[in-house]
């Protein structure tokens, strides 16, 4: 309030009796902050990407060897082929069961990690699959017509032949949806939550090329193969939304691989196959005991399937043609698609 003084000619002002009624009271907006424990475990998007992650491969691998001792303890005399799929079943299983706990504790949708199930099986995995069986049959050509592959003569008949084929179809599916879930599902998503979504297919696939060390026979060519491929995978991903097509190529390419040209495949040769073939010359043209993936003409399949792929799916008709999907691009993004 603004009082006059005549007297003195000096103007004062004077503390409302409002402001003089106003308790002076304590601060408490500390009180309503999250607690220490809350903020170390979730951001503004959900459970922090590191915790997440941690979670996940810590859990998968302690399943995993769970898994391999019962895998093998149910070989059914079958010279450990039953024993294979049992393994690739539960693996996979264990990677699903953790990125469903989690899809619980996150809050989002599973289709964000790469399978939607209304999509399961559909039209992308069987364009996949046309894909993966062309790419390993332009490989095996090429090899052919430089007289480093013999095709040999089908040493499979009837029953045998359908059995063996089925076995192996049925095989590298659980193969390609685990190993595609398991490191381009939950884990490519949420990695990508905290660096972005090619840094993360980065580190990713080459991880995948290193655990491929772990088969006999391989060595560093076929490595770089696998994480080539792997990234192709994630350029799959990017441009169709989803893991489905990656699955269809990668199960094709390793049922062509295995049974039906009959060749190493990442160093392991599988009993069961349809054709007496052979590979001859030298190791840097046909990829020695890795097999045709670490031949140098693999490479270039890669790149051809890479480019003709980018024509085939470019980014302008898929941003067109598909409804966003809540998929990490960027750092701190929920758009997949929101940079390429």
């Amino acid at each position: 309030m603004i009082v006059d003084t005549t007297k003195t000619g000096i103007t004062k002002t004077e503390p409302s009796k409002t402001a003089e009624a106003a308790p002076c009271t304590p601060d408490f907006a500390v009180a309503t902050q999250p607690s220490y424990a809350r903020t170390l475990f979730l951001g503004p998007d959900g459970l922090r990407p590191g915790w997440g992650i941690a979670f996940y491969v810590g859990m998968f691998f302690l399943l995993q060897r769970l898994v391999v001792q019962w895998a093998w303890a149910h070989d059914f005399g079958a010279g450990g082929l039953w024993s294979m799929m049992l393994e690739e079943f539960g693996d996979l299983i264990s990677a699903v069961i953790l990125a469903l706990v989690l899809v619980r504790v996150e809050h989002r949708p599973w289709r964000v990690y790469g399978l939607p199930a209304r999509q399961a099986l559909g039209r992308l995995f069987w364009v996949g699959a046309l894909w993966g069986f062309a790419g390993i049959s332009l490989l095996l050509l090429a090899l052919y017509g430089l007289h480093a592959f013999a095709f040999g003569h089908v040493v499979l008949h009837g029953s045998r032949l359908a059995r063996f084929a089925a076995f192996w179809a049925v095989m590298f599916l659980l193969v390609g949806l685990f190993e595609e879930f398991l490191l381009r599902g939950y884990l490519q998503f949420t990695l990508a939550r905290g660096i972005g979504f090619w840094p993360a297919a980065s580190a990713l696939s080459a991880f995948f090329g290193v655990i491929h060390l772990r088969n006999e026979g391989e060595h560093w060519p076929g490595v770089l193969a696998a994480a080539l491929i792997g990234f192709f995978f994630c350029l799959t991903l990017r441009r169709t939304g989803n893991l489905w097509f990656a699955v269809g190529f990668h199960a094709a390419w390793d049922w062509g691989e295995t049974f039906f040209y009959a060749v190493p495949d990442s160093g392991t040769v599988g009993p069961g196959h349809l054709l007496s073939s052979s590979l001859h010359g030298a190791d840097w043209l046909t990829g020695g005991s890795v097999g045709p993936e670490g031949s140098v003409l693999c490479f270039v399949v890669i790149a051809a399937v890479w480019i003709a792929f980018n024509r085939v799916y470019p980014r302008a008709r898929v941003l067109a043609d598909h409804a966003a999907l809540p998929l990490p691009a960027t750092a701190g993004s929920s758009s997949l698609r929101a940079s390429e």
